[in-house]
């Protein structure tokens, strides 16, 4: 019964990447150094995203 309001891990990759890509683009005014470093953590997790789905 309590599987059933469980999320699902692509569900919690993809607010992680949400989450992450934000961060990046407020980041890019003040310090695009570490926006770029947001933006590789993002993109790895679209990689474990697309890799769940398949």
């Amino acid at each position: 019964m309590l599987g059933f309001f469980r999320k699902s891990d692509v569900t919690n990759l993809q607010k992680k990447y949400d989450k992450l890509m934000h961060e990046a683009y407020i980041l890019s005014k003040a310090n695009p150094s570490e926006s770029m470093e947001r933006q590789k953590e993002a993109l790895e997790i679209q990689r474990q995203i697309v890799a769940k789905q398949k």
